[in-house]
């Protein structure tokens, strides 16, 4: 055991030395920038003392860093599976990592994924659309911070940076269009003719079509309950994961009222009264956009549609919200330019009530000038 003090730059460096039970020698070694070496002096007394009380300190076990194939998994357990994720979005992220993070990134070790690494993402995928590598970016970049949180790293070793995207658009039928869809869906079947009714007099998604119960129908009321939706045979909570209430246009109750059956608690079935499959569903769509002529035949172009023909025809942007069941405000917003109600409320601010421009304001030169002062 020793304390030996000696003189370093503008202060004094500090060498405890100690044995500790094992027979093996500790030593520590401090800097301070004090002038006093009596002070320096205790200090190392001091820490002699504790040392001997307490021992060395316990050095912090190295434990490895995982490549990204290893995490990826415990990643999908421990975020999304944990989190009840829907089937469908556990699904694309199962996708994205087996297809475009683990061929590139995949033996790399999370803490040496760098800034270039995610530039390599985005030039790996230039063919695809800018939506989809922000999907990928968004899948590494969660990984990542899910990494720091749990301990895995100690910091975000990169930056992921997601592409520009434009505002998006959302393509739609118009009245007439959407009427000849309408009754040549009815001629064709009255499967077909309900899953154009539910998509575009009631905004459904097609998994709320092909989950619907007579359960959710209460045709007293004129209204139904869209409380689950299905991906794949997997029955969910709808998309925003709340249920929401859908008044029922008079058409979309009379076609339910008319096909009501005992047969299935479903609402719609095929034929030996099994449930409904994406498939079959785009399929009837795809035979009923033939038979009116028409290009689009997606089922999601029916929600689209519902949701632009309501603010077309002047209806809140709140209201559109609840009844499309949309989570945020922002993707209900997409649909307002349609409105004509704001463009003419616009519009009618440069008139005054006789009908004539408004005299309120006087430019003469170029400049506009209030005709109250304040003094």
């Amino acid at each position: 055991m020793s304390v030996v003090v000696r003189p370093y730059k503008r202060g004094w460096q500090v060498d405890v030395s100690i044995r500790v039970a094992d027979g093996t020698r500790y030593r520590e070694r401090r800097r301070f920038r004090v002038t006093s070496k009596v002070a320096a002096t205790r200090w190392g007394q001091e820490r002699e003392r504790y040392l001997l009380v307490n021992g060395p300190p316990r050095r912090k076990e190295v434990v490895a860093v995982p490549i990204l194939s290893e995490f990826a998994p415990r990643f999908l357990e421990g975020h999304a599976r944990a989190n009840r994720q829907k089937p469908s979005g556990i699904a694309a992220k199962e996708t994205i990592i087996r297809v475009h993070l683990v061929p590139l990134l995949g033996s790399k070790r999370l803490d040496a994924i760098t800034n270039e690494d995610a530039q390599r993402v985005k030039s790996r995928l230039t063919s695809r659309a800018a939506k989809t590598v922000n999907n990928v970016l968004t899948v590494l970049n969660t990984m990542l911070k899910k990494a720091v949180e749990w301990g895995v790293i100690e910091r975000m070793p990169c930056t992921v940076r997601l592409l520009p995207m434009p505002a998006p658009t959302a393509s739609f039928h118009d009245f007439d269009t959407y009427e000849g869809l309408v009754t040549a869906a009815a001629e064709l079947d009255w499967r077909a003719h309900l899953i154009v009714l539910l998509g575009g007099d009631a905004g459904l998604r097609c998994g709320e079509i092909m989950a619907l119960e007579w359960d959710d129908v209460d045709l007293n009321k004129r209204q139904l309950c869209v409380r689950r939706s299905e991906w794949k045979g997997q029955v969910t909570a709808p998309k925003s994961g709340r249920h929401r209430f859908v008044p029922l246009t008079a058409r979309l109750a009379a076609a339910l009222r008319a096909n009501r059956h005992l047969r299935t608690r479903r609402v719609l079935h095929q034929d030996d009264r099994s449930p409904l499959t994406q498939k079959i569903v785009q399929d009837w769509m795809r035979r009923t956009a033939r038979r009116a002529r028409v290009d689009r035949a997606g089922v999601h172009i029916l929600r689209h549609t519902f949701c632009s023909h309501l603010a077309m025809r002047g209806a809140p942007a709140r209201a559109i919200q609840e009844l499309a069941g949309h989570q945020d405000l922002a993707t209900t917003q997409r649909y307002m330019h349609l409105s004509p109600a704001a463009v003419e409320s616009a519009i009618r601010l440069l008139e005054s009530p006789d009908g004539r421009p408004s005299r309120g304001n006087i430019v003469a030169t170029g400049s506009i000038e209030s005709t109250n002062s304040f003094r």
